[in-house]
């Protein structure tokens, strides 16, 4: 068993030296239609299969390291399964595993080992292999900060790019690399992993909480901080770090009223609607009180947004998470469209009349 074990290190050892002196393909590789704006889900926790009709691409949340450290570990599995087989119906659709989420850890032992991180590595490709997956997605929150209460080193950020590297090149560039960033532009070497990327999905959301402004489109008065910090200055932060704008991906979040739909909170008795021009969201004051009762995301929020995404270049919008959206999915249809037909208004808008012409499963 230890002469067995001696050749398996070996192995694998000569195999990460391999990795290393691999050249770096040329980046750039576009996976679709360029001119195709890109809309994300994540989806978590699924109790019912989603309808991708209006989505370009979903991140099934999440997979996490393993306690070895050399591995995958995804959290109901059976419905990775499930949504990647949508793809027989939704041919468009693409489907990435997100490894990480808020308080996910083992990445700093994982990435500062190069035999762990290969081990990892590969088990990304025999995922994306075992489901046809069309890539994969990191979350790892944050590099180099326990913030999370997870384990964190110094060499993290060095260490990200190793990790992004090599499974770049255990999945092949014909597949879709990408992460969720913080909305700062902080933790990461964006100058050295950039290569190795597609999208990098801002998580421009939850910038404030409730019953403020989560995700401003730009700085206002209605936050816990005023004028601290909105979309467009996380937007701005990625752009300065060197990202072009058609790999950046604007993170945004749909609804957030509690117990209504948020697309008729305006017709509650007992509140006044108002419209925060700066953070472009509306909110509620409550007409005993006269307090601000809470701020959301409606329609026209989650349209100008989008068509911000699209004045800025943006690869396109995502969001967390798909359970966010109305049962008939009015807000992913409002994004989509906006990005995507420059023709949509939404003053005209109508569920029953949709004038782009969405895409249909195979029967």
């Amino acid at each position: 068993m230890k002469f067995h074990s001696i050749l398996a290190g070996l192995s694998l050892a000569m195999a990460v030296l391999a990795v290393s002196c691999k050249s770096t393909p040329a980046p750039g590789v576009i996976h679709g239609d360029p001119s195709e704006k890109v809309l994300i889900a994540y989806i978590y926790h699924p109790v019912e299969l989603p309808d991708p009709t209006y989505l370009t691409h979903i991140n099934y949340a999440f997979g996490h390291v393993n306690d070895t450290f050399d591995g995958v570990r995804v959290e109901q599995e059976e419905w990775l399964a499930k949504i990647a087989g949508l793809k027989k119906k939704y041919p468009h659709l693409k489907v990435l595993l997100s490894i990480g989420g808020w308080g996910s850890g083992n990445f700093s032992e994982m990435a500062a080992d190069s035999l762990l991180r290969l081990s990892f590595a590969r088990d990304c490709k025999r995922l994306v292999d075992r489901y046809d997956l069309d890539g994969i997605d990191i979350d790892w929150e944050y590099p180099g900060s326990s913030v999370a209460n997870i384990s964190s080193s110094e060499d993290d950020v060095a260490n990200y790019t190793k990790m992004m590297r090599d499974i770049r090149i255990e999945i092949g560039w014909e597949k879709i690399l990408s992460h969720a960033t913080d909305g700062g532009a902080a933790h990461i070497d964006y100058a050295a992993v950039d290569q190795y990327m597609d999208y990098t999905n801002v998580m421009s959301y939850d910038l404030g909480q409730q019953p403020y402004h989560r995700s401003p489109l730009y700085a206002s008065d209605l936050l816990l901080e005023p004028g601290s910090i909105s979309q467009d200055s996380c937007i701005r932060a990625h752009l300065a770090a060197g990202i072009a704008p058609e790999k950046l991906v604007m993170g945004m979040i749909f609804g957030g009223v509690r117990g209504a739909d948020p697309t008729k909170a305006h017709l509650l008795e007992g509140y006044t609607y108002h419209w925060d021009t700066l953070a472009q969201e509306p909110y509620l004051t409550n007409d005993a009180t006269g307090e601000v009762a809470f701020a959301y995301v409606d329609e026209k929020s989650a349209f100008n947004k989008a068509k911000y995404a699209l004045s800025m270049g943006l690869k396109g919008a995502m969001y967390w998470e798909y359970k966010g959206d109305t049962p008939d999915g009015a807000f992913r249809k409002t994004v989509y469209r906006a990005l995507n037909d420059t023709s949509f208004a939404l003053g005209t808008y109508d569920n029953r009349k949709l004038q782009l012409k969405p895409r249909r499963p195979q029967q």
